[in-house]
């Protein structure tokens, strides 16, 4: 009782200060104090805006909870924090300019500005609102984009404007931060500093929970003539758009890529899986001007593209069969592989996942719903996966780089308030049984601070609440897959995008923001809208990406383009999945591979779970399914695949099988000659150079047995990059 009355007197004087000082002096704690606090770093994730504070003392992450705040400093602790009658003894000083031990160290300078903002507010009463306290509606940062030279600065300024129609300069309030600093960094203080190498960054401004971003363009020095861009092709918007990209930064493109180079691209990227000795000879003794165009074309249509994108998918989809159970997993990876042979429309594939009912054990689609049970876990997975917006940060406070707070991500979460189930829940290590999902009775999402029950509502754009008798996944289905919606196009393009092209417009691939703003706008957007117009065919999609120019260039960099590593002024290498490579093995040794709880001669590609035992593609990085999700991919080389493909005894009995390829071209009729060509075909669809033809010819004469000669020559290959790589 008694620290409640202190609290009450406290306010009180707090008001009655405020309402005695001179206009001309009233400092306001959201749009003053604030902003000092998230200048100095307090209330940063690793000080006091951490999940438990520091020391006692909790702020909310970047200032996102000013009634919270406000209550830590002035209230909290019986008021220890501020001292009314002494402004300049508040431990929010002392601490804050290291005259009190403090261990953030000394944030403040007394007699700066920002220390004497703290200070005006305490002489005024440490007031809460000030009478008529504009509210901020947006910032805005000069200049918006800039083509600087190395080693070049540039000072931004950012300018708040308020409700009230006023403005004001905040540059010294606001907090910067680069996407990529080593290509241009900012400092505490706005200024930008280009890098010595050419590229390009985001630099975002930041002023309460609003925020700017300032494009950033360093070329490569010297001069490209306009003639270089203009020979270029431009029939295909794809080439267009990224050749006006490279201009603009002052790269050239590599050439394109040999046919032989181009081929295995092709194969990989699109069934994944390498061309025959005999498929290669054929494509590259053809002389037709559209070949390359024409084996899209098929490679569309052969059934392994199915198997191959589903595959993809699934990293993203299925989840542990000890989670959900067996059958459930293996229906859900069947829905997968089913919607691919039939080539469903995107839109449709994500609807029916969206809106999923019916049984585990019949309607693959509804073990998403069996696997993520709880309308929060959905939201994160459904804006992240379908959108590219990651909102698991606002499950608890305002995105530090987005627009969304707890109010949207609630909101969105009650789309999911009316999945029923009947059945058997889950329980691992083994859940075996069936589950039926159906529109249930409403389950309130409550707002986690302030408990109110949340109505669903989308992100952004046209708000058309679901009928009462309506399950609130159609409204949301209706919405995401909308023309309105522009991020639902651009997610899945650029994740595409990036399995062919070797990097993401956007990265990661699935967090689209301003703040992380894509390497080329206008070539998202393009593609984004022919997919939309094409009916979100997703074979349509590859064809448009394969037959550009841009994807058909060769890896090799040129002198003016080695250092871009985004733009696409050359391709870029990729390792193989790990299920890619073991397919390849097996197909150049002629020994397939036997997969458990699989028929006999499936592929890599196929298997249904990563439940499923194989230390080779647990060694290049497939999903962990013990993860939660269980969706991450490693992609990166590491010492363990390289000894792995040097040692493993399963691959030595691969190449050395007494029925394998090697002992087939030993035991044949063909000439050393036709052999080493059959071998370089197998392994990298491309004919030897002449001394790679003269050195295994050497080999093989010198040699008292051609087999064994073969199968050290195909063990090599399999350790090589380019075996293991997709160029």
């Amino acid at each position: 009782m008694r620290f409640l009355s202190g609290l009450l007197a406290l306010m009180a004087f707090a008001s009655s200060t405020w309402a005695a000082a001179p206009a001309s002096r009233l400092t306001s704690f959201e749009n003053d104090v604030l902003p000092v606090l998230t200048r100095a770093g307090c209330n940063a994730g690793a000080c006091h805006g951490k999940q438990h504070g520091q020391n006692g003392f909790q702020l909310s992450i970047l200032a996102f909870d000013p009634d919270f705040d406000y209550a830590a400093i002035a209230l909290e602790a019986r008021g220890r924090r501020v001292f009314p009658s002494s402004p300049e003894q508040s431990l929010l000083l002392r601490k804050g300019t290291g005259q009190v031990s403090h261990g953030g160290g000394k944030r403040l300078i007394p007699g700066d500005g920002k220390y004497e903002i703290l200070l005006d507010w305490l002489r005024q009463g440490a007031v809460r609102r000030l009478e008529n306290d504009p509210e901020l509606e947006r910032i805005a940062v000069e200049p918006t984009e800039r083509l600087l030279k190395f080693n070049e600065q540039l000072p931004l300024k950012v300018t708040a404007f308020y409700r009230n129609g006023t403005k004001r300069d905040v540059t010294s309030l606001s907090t910067y931060q680069s996407n990529e600093a080593v290509y241009a960094a900012v400092d505490a203080d706005g200024l930008i500093k280009a890098g010595p190498i050419p590229g390009e960054a985001a630099i975002m401004s930041r002023f309460l929970n609003k925020f700017a971003v300032t494009q950033v363009v360093i070329p490569y020095t010297g001069t490209v003539t306009a003639s270089e861009y203009e020979k270029l092709p431009r029939e295909h918007f794809i080439d267009r758009l990224a050749w006006d990209k490279l201009k603009q930064l002052n790269l050239t493109p590599s050439e394109a890529a040999s046919d032989a180079t181009f081929l295995r691209r092709a194969y990989l990227d699109v069934i994944g899986r390498v061309p025959t000795p005999e498929e290669a000879r054929s494509f590259l003794v053809d002389a037709a001007s559209d070949k390359r165009i024409k084996l899209i074309d098929r490679l569309l249509e052969r059934p392994e593209y199915a198997d191959f994108w589903a595959n993809k998918w699934a990293d993203l989809l299925r989840p542990n069969p000890y989670r959900v159970g067996v059958k459930a997993v293996w229906n859900i990876d069947s829905f997968l592989r089913e919607s691919f042979r039939s080539n469903k429309p995107y839109d449709q594939f994500v609807r029916e996942m969206l809106t999923a009912q019916g049984s585990t054990f019949r309607d693959g689609a509804t073990v998403l719903y069996r696997d993520r049970r709880d309308p929060i876990e959905l939201t994160t997975m459904v804006s992240q996966l379908f959108l590219g917006i990651r909102l698991d940060c606002a499950r608890c406070h305002h995105h530090p780089f987005e627009v969304y707070g707890q109010e949207e991500f609630y909101s969105f979460a009650s789309f999911f308030n009316r999945v029923g189930r009947k059945g058997v829940g889950i329980g691992p290590p083994i859940s075996g049984g069936e589950e039926m999902f159906f529109t249930g009775k409403t389950i309130a999402v409550k707002h986690p601070l302030s408990g109110k029950t949340m109505t669903p509502k989308p992100l952004f754009g046209k708000e058309s609440p679901p009928d009462e008798e309506q399950d609130p996944r159609d409204a949301l289905a209706d919405w995401v897959v909308s023309p309105e919606n522009p991020y639902f196009p651009r997610v899945i393009v650029n994740r595409v995008w990036a399995d062919l092209m070797g990097r993401g417009m956007v990265e990661p691939v699935d967090d689209l923001r301003a703040t992380n703003p894509p390497t080329n706008p206008q070539l998202l957007d393009a593609l984004a809208e022919d997919f939309r117009k094409n009916g979100y065919d997703q074979k349509k999609l590859l064809r448009t990406i394969m037959t550009s120019r841009v994807y058909a260039l060769s890896s090799t960099p040129n002198e003016r383009n080695a250092s871009d590593t985004r733009n696409y002024s050359r391709h870029y290498r990729q390792r193989l999945r790990g299920e890619v490579i073991l397919d390849a093995v097996s197909d150049v040794s002629g020994t397939p591979e036997v997969f458990g709880a699989m028929p006999i001669g499936s592929r890599a590609t196929q298997i249904w779970t990563h439940r499923l035992q194989s230390i080779f593609l647990d060694s290049f990085g497939r999903p962990d399914p013990n993860q939660d999700p269980p969706c991450e991919r490693t992609l990166d080389s590491t010492v363990v695949q390289t000894l792995h493909l040097m040692n493993a005894p399963k691959l030595h009995q691969k190449v050395t099988d007494e029925k394998g390829r090697a002992a087939v071209l030993a035991s044949s009729k063909k000439t050393d000659a036709e052999i080493v060509e059959d071998v370089y075909l197998l392994m990298y669809s491309r004919l030897p150079t002449s001394d790679e033809m003269s050195t295994c010819l050497n080999l093989l004469k010198s040699a008292p047995a051609r087999r064994a000669v073969i199968e050290d020559l195909m063990w090599a290959m399999i350790n090589t990059p380019e075996f293991t790589f997709k160029d």
